[in-house]
Order: structure tokens, then C-alpha cells, then sequence
């Protein structure tokens, strides 16, 4: 019998197994265990699993993006030697993909088109290429209509949204009275475009249906848990009936958090053929038809007084989706509880468009509402005449002005005075600096994300040899997990890491939370912490000792004199599963993580060019699980927020919405050359309303005010302010100083 052990999160834990923990593992820089497995070509990724008498199947994409399907006309596809079926479900395959989290199937039928790609058919063959070709065969019977695909002249049709993930509109006080009172002000507007993921592995799955009518889908998924719901509720299938395996994921930043339209094709085609499918997106599919983030129309109104202290904050946003989904991009997250200002006003409002489905994209929210809001900072501290870090520190409020809660841990000010000091913060005036035909600026910005924790369950076993197993179906989408989850688990049980195996990415495992949100370490991680306290537990009780007087290191277990082998305690075996929920914590605190960029540029005053040459980021968030993999998730947030700040964009074809720029050779993402070497600082903090594991989200803080620091840094550098992302050199040319 397997013992466990849970906890809600509705009390203060200050004190943490995990500190001083003798075996001495987590917080340090350690490799990843999946490492060696990776660059040798032997981790298994979705589309890598070799199943016997393996059939090849090619998506089909609607060629117009709003209308009516009639009929898909397979005869000449049929025809080609090799090709097995070409499967169409009208009724039963995925319009688009699912967003995270959801326990429903994602919206279904594609007789009636709302995009240009939607996938409405899947060709099965021998082989890929035959597939591929056939699939170019296919013809169509449609009626087309005349989609919605304008957003700028739309704007004033937008719609006030019903999702709950966070109220779509709050305000407090009379800000527009205030804002007209305010010494200082600043009022304009920021855009941004759509973007992609544009994760390394495209999305892929295998289905196999076993002799008893069970589905395992081997899928590039960052939830199976709700994944699996997902696909049990779109197939109308039982608890029993259906397994995911992700064992591996080449990346995904939001855009596999979902059950995905090549999932269900690959599962209803495997099932039709009585074979198994695989189906893997061509990347131009992955663009058409999964998931972006929204594009975004924000006004940015800030009202201070003489000092610079602020009176007033209004972020009003206009985002889009497709039509009957009820995700917004939460653009005013961050906005809720950075600054003060007792009066307030944050709206979300949304324009039903015939675009690829929006939906979550690495910090959604953080990710494009900093854009504006640490530039409106930027723009308020010049018009007051005070340093950009300074007015900062001066609208630290001292608990959340919206919620009027206390913050959990907040160490903002600490991270800009530590920042500063690291970069050499010496702000100069605008287009002041230059070095023949470079302008040289320097800017900076605040950086938070929201930490949750999510429900998740973990299982650890201790083996009759002296090891530990943990099982979860949480999942690594390169973020480390593998390897924190080992740290946490050989701490508390007092095992080398190399004796501790884990095993993600199975939802025959216990329900993990997954990996999105900035959640996934801190809630996997906690569940792996409470399975292991309930095997100390037991190996007290085994050895007569109280869990104060224990010490679990090297295989051993100590207590007073007396010193035995962890497996000569176990038998044949321990095990126990933790499960972590949220509770009152998260409505009594807010909980987030801080962070301040600081950044030089070099912009060319003849081309527009720019190249961002220096780099320093001072992040607070809570303890650090693995020092390495932490500063890996930060550069690469940042590099997402240059990206963001001066390249990414999806253009949409203003006749149809279509995506035209659907690759990596014409959507921009930053390359080596882009980036310089990054210094990154954590300052040592523990938030015990957190979680167990006294640790908070870190994956998505490095992108969340980048891009705004990046912007500042080239306004600082030209003196011309652009507030229509990404800055690229078109838009600075005409403002350049002559050369």
C-alpha cells in the first residue's frame, strides 16, 4: 500500500526541509541528467518512437479562411501508389488547438472555416513523402464568405470577454479626474503584432489503438494531465481508454500547453486505418494553424505628481482571438500590483477576428503589457527629471494596490539598487553618446512575473538497492525539470543524485501540473518534497526516532548513534505520493517574482541597425532550485524580449489573415549574433506563503520587461521613441540625428 501525504496552501511555512539539507543539492549549478541523453540523440521525442507497422499521415489545410466545407474530394490523392486513406471527420476534428489547462476538448468540426490553414483532413500513406505529395492532390467543394481579418479599423467593435482567468475590466478611484489633476503625465498608445513560439520541435503525435479499443498518443504536450481530458472528451473516450506520453519536448513556450489538431487527426486516422499514425506538422502548418500570441492595442495613461509619485494608472488593452473563444491575452497583469496609484482603471476588451487561434505565449500578459507600461515608466521619469530607477523605487507600494493584500515577498527595490550597481547605471541624456557612426544608449526596466501553484501529484519510491524513483506526469520542455526534481528528492532522502531516477511525461504516472505558467517546478517540485517528508516519516517510525532527530545523507539514515542503510529500512520497497494543492495563500498574498534589466545599445546612424552589446539582469525568486538551469530559463527570456523588442512579428495578409511570413526564414527570431553574453544575478530570498520548497516561478520573469528595457535603451541612444513594436529600422530612420 502506497501512503501519502497532502497539503493546501493555506498557512505560512517558514521553515523548509530543504534548507541545510547535508546532501547539499538543490540550489547548486548541477547538470542536467537528461543532458547526456540529449546531445547523444537518445532522448525519445514524439515523433522518434519506433512502432511497428507505422503509417505516415500528411495534414490537409483550407485553403480560404472563412466559409463553408462542402465536401473534401480525395480521388486523385487516392490514387497514388502507396497512400492508405485520406481520412476526413468534419464533425470530429479540432477547428484549433486547446487552450491550457482546459479539461474540455478543444472547439470541434470543420465543416464551417474561420482561418486560412485550419486543417480539415489528414492523408495516410506508407511514407512521408508519398503522403506529403498526395496531400497537394486533394481538391475542395466550399462556399466562401468574407472573413473579419481588419484589427486597426475594428478596433471599435471590440467585446468585453467572459473568461474568469482574471477580471476584464477594474477600476478604483476617479483616475480620468485624476489624471486631468496630475502634474506629470503621460498618455499614448503601444502596439504590438502577433507572434509564434516558434518552437524548435514542431507539434507531432503517434497514435496506436491497443486489441482493447485503448488510444496511447505519444505527443509533444506540456500538460498530459489536462491533455488527456482534452482528447477523452474530444474522442468521447473513459478515464481508462486513453494514455499520453511526452517524455521529451523540443520546447513549447504555451503553444503545446493544449490538446492540438494533429492529435486528434492522428488518433481518429489510426483508428480508421487500424494501423498506427504519425502525423508531425510541417513547420509552415505550425504558423497556419496551432497557436500565437495575440497582437495587442494598448493605451498607457500615467499621472504623477510634482515628486514623480503616481496619482493614476490606466492600461486600457484591445486584444483578438477567434471567434466563440473566450481567452484574452491579460495584457494589465503586471499593471495590477507593479506600481502605486490609488486610482485605476485596467480593461481587456477583444475583436473576433478570422486569425489563428490566440492563446497562451511564454508570459502571457507580462510579455507585451511591460512593452508599454516600463516605457510609459521611462517616458514619466524624463518628464519629471528623475532617474528612470529612481521614480521606480518611489512607487514601490507596500502592499498590492488593486487587491489591497500584502505582497508574499517583494524585492523590487533590492533588485534595482543591486542591478544598477552591477551594470554601471549612469544615465546620460538622450543621442548624447556616440562613437563614429553608433549611437550609443543605455536603458533599463522592472521585470515581474506572477507566481502560482497548481494542484500536482508525485509518487517517490525507495528501491530495495538504496535508490529513489520519482514518477510524475509532469513535464521537461527543457527547462530541467529531470534534474530539479532529482535535487529535491535526493536532499530529502539523503541520496546522491545519481542514485535518483526520474521518470516524467506518462499519464499512467500521477497527475503532475505541467509545465506553463511559471508553475511547474515549484508545483511538481512541492509534490515531490511531500512524498519524500512521508518516507521520512516512515523511516523514523522504522528506526524509533522523532522526524526532528533524522539525517538522511549518503544512503544512510542517522539518528543519535545509531547510522543504517536506507535499504536495509525499505524491505522490498517504500513508496509514497505527495499532492500539492493551492489555497488560501493565493488570495491572502501576492505572490510574484521581481527583477530589474539593465541594457547598452549601439545603433547605426546611417542603416537604423541596431545591436544590443551589454547585458545585465538582478532577478528575486524565492530559493533557486539549480542555480544553472535558472540562469538558463532567464537568458532565454530575455532573449525572447528582444526579440520581441526589435524583430518578431507575425504579418497577417490584411485581405484573409493569413500568415505570410509562416517560417523561421521570415519570422524573425534572434540568433547568437543578436545576444550578447548575459550577466545574471539572483539575490538570495525565501517566500514561505509560497510552496514547501519556499521557491517561485522563474521561467517566463526574464522576458517580462526586456523588450521595454531594449526600447528605452534605444530612445536613450536616438532620442526617438518608438511605440510601435518591434522597433525595426524603417521606423527609426526618419528620427535619426543627421551623420
Amino acid at each position: 500500500m502506497t501512503d501519502t501525504k497532502t497539503l493546501q496552501l493555506d498557512a505560512a511555512m517558514p521553515h523548509s526541509l530543504l534548507e541545510g539539507a547535508p546532501q547539499g543539492l538543490t540550489g547548486k549549478p548541477l547538470d542536467r541528467v537528461d543532458g547526456p541523453l540529449k546531445v547523444s540523440g537518445r532522448a525519445t521525442y514524439a515523433a522518434e518512437y519506433a512502432i511497428d507497422d507505422l503509417a505516415y499521415g500528411v495534414l490537409v489545410s483550407a485553403p480560404f479562411a472563412k466559409g463553408r466545407l462542402n465536401a473534401v474530394i480525395a480521388d486523385d490523392a487516392l490514387a497514388v501508389p502507396g497512400v492508405i486513406d485520406v481520412v476526413v471527420d468534419l464533425d470530429s476534428f479540432a477547428r484549433n488547438p486547446q487552450q491550457g489547462g482546459e479539461e474540455k476538448a478543444p472547439t470541434q468540426g470543420v465543416r464551417d472555416i474561420d482561418y486560412f490553414g485550419e486543417h480539415v483532413a489528414v492523408v495516410v500513406a506508407e511514407s512521408f513523402e508519398i503522403a506529403r505529395d498526395a496531400a497537394h492532390l486533394v481538391r475542395f467543394d466550399y462556399v466562401e464568405g468574407l472573413p473579419d481579418a481588419g484589427f486597426d479599423d475594428r478596433l471599435d467593435e471590440a467585446e468585453t470577454p467572459s473568461d474568469s482567468q482574471m477580471p476584464a475590466h477594474q477600476e478604483a478611484g476617479d483616475p480620468d479626474a485624476a489624471l486631468d489633476a496630475a502634474e506629470h503625465t503621460v498618455d499614448a498608445v503601444w502596439t504590438t503584432p502577433s507572434q509564434n513560439s516558434a518552437a524548435m520541435e514542431p507539434h507531432a503525435s503517434i497514435a496506436t489503438w491497443d486489441a482493447e479499443g485503448r488510444l496511447t498518443l505519444y505527443s509533444s504536450l506540456q500538460m498530459p494531465s489536462s491533455d488527456k481530458k482534452q482528447l477523452m472528451d474530444a474522442l468521447d473516450l473513459k478515464d481508462d481508454q486513453v494514455r499520453i506520453v511526452a517524455r521529451y519536448i523540443g520546447g513549447g513556450f504555451g503553444s503545446k500547453l493544449g490538446i492540438s489538431t494533429e492529435g486528434i487527426a492522428a488518433a481518429i486516422a489510426a483508428r480508421a486505418v487500424e494501423r498506427p499514425v504519425k502525423v508531425v506538422m510541417a513547420r509552415q502548418q505550425v504558423f497556419d494553424a496551432t497557436v500565437r500570441r495575440s497582437n495587442t492595442y494598448q493605451r498607457l495613461a500615467l499621472g504623477a505628481d510634482a515628486s514623480g509619485k503616481l496619482t493614476t494608472v490606466i492600461h486600457e488593452n484591445i486584444v483578438s482571438n477567434l471567434p466563440g473563444e473566450d481567452f484574452f491575452e491579460p495584457v494589465g497583469i503586471a499593471t495590477q500590483f507593479l506600481y502605486a496609484g490609488e486610482n485605476r482603471r485596467i480593461t481587456h476588451d477583444t475583436v473576433q477576428m478570422n486569425w489563428l487561434l490566440a492563446g497562451s505565449m511564454r508570459a502571457p500578459g507580462e510579455a507585451v503589457g511591460m512593452l508599454a507600461l516600463e516605457c510609459a515608466m521611462d517616458e514619466l521619469a524624463e518628464k519629471v527629471g528623475v532617474d528612470p530607477v529612481e521614480l521606480r523605487k518611489l512607487n514601490d507600494p507596500e502592499k498590492d494596490p488593486t487587491q489591497d493584500v500584502p505582497f508574499s515577498t517583494r524585492n523590487l527595490s533590492h533588485c534595482l539598487d543591486e542591478g544598477a550597481k552591477a551594470f554601471g547605471w549612469a544615465p546620460t541624456a538622450p543621442a548624447s553618446r556616440r562613437e563614429g557612426d553608433w549611437l550609443i544608449g543605455t536603458g533599463m526596466a522592472a521585470s515581474t512575473r506572477s507566481n502560482m501553484t497548481m494542484e500536482s501529484s508525485a509518487r517517490v519510491t525507495l528501491t530495495p538497492a538504496g535508490g529513489a524513483v520519482v514518477e510524475t506526469d509532469m513535464t521537461d520542455i527543457g527547462t530541467g525539470t529531470y534534474t530539479i526534481l532529482a535535487q529535491i528528492a535526493g536532499d530529502l532522502l539523503g541520496l546522491p543524485i545519481e542514485q535518483v531516477e526520474v521518470k516524467l511525461g506518462d499519464t499512467d504516472l500521477p497527475p503532475g501540473a505541467g509545465s506553463g505558467g511559471s508553475w511547474g517546478a515549484g508545483s511538481a517540485g512541492s509534490s515531490v518534497y511531500l512524498a519524500a517528508e512521508k518516507l521520512r516519516e516512515n523511516i523514523c517510525t522504522a528506526i524509533d526516532c522523532e522526524p526532528t532527530g533524522l539525517t538522511l545523507k549518503d544512503g544512510h539514515a542517522i539518528a543519535g548513534n545509531n547510522r543504517v542503510p536506507l535499504s536495509e529500512i525499505v524491505g522490498e520497497g517504500m513508496s509514497a505520493v505527495g499532492t500539492i494543492k493551492p489555497g488560501q495563500n493565493d488570495e491572502t498574498h501576492t505572490q510574484a517574482s521581481y527583477g530589474a534589466h539593465f541594457c547598452e545599445v549601439r545603433v547605426n546612424a546611417v542603416s537604423g541597425e541596431v545591436r544590443v552589446s551589454r547585458w545585465h539582469s538582478t532577478f528575486a525568486a524565492g530559493r533557486i532550485l539549480n542555480e544553472k538551469t535558472a540562469r538558463s530559463q532567464c537568458i532565454g527570456g530575455i532573449v525572447f524580449g528582444i526579440g520581441a523588442a526589435l524583430s518578431e512579428e507575425l504579418v497577417h495578409d490584411p485581405r484573409d489573415g493569413r500568415v505570410v511570413n509562416n517560417d523561421l526564414a521570415e519570422y524573425h527570431v534572434p540568433v547568437n549574433a543578436d545576444v550578447p553574453m548575459m550577466d545574471i544575478q539572483f539575490l538570495p530570498e525565501r517566500d514561505e506563503w509560497a510552496n514547501p520548497l519556499q521557491a517561485k516561478g522563474i521561467g517566463e520573469l526574464g522576458i517580462s520587461g526586456a523588450g521595454a528595457a531594449v526600447a528605452n535603451a534605444i530612445y536613450n541612444a536616438t532620442g526617438v521613441r518608438v511605440r510601435d513594436y518591434p522597433i525595426t529600422l524603417d521606423k527609426l530612420l526618419p528620427g535619426l540625428p543627421e551623420v
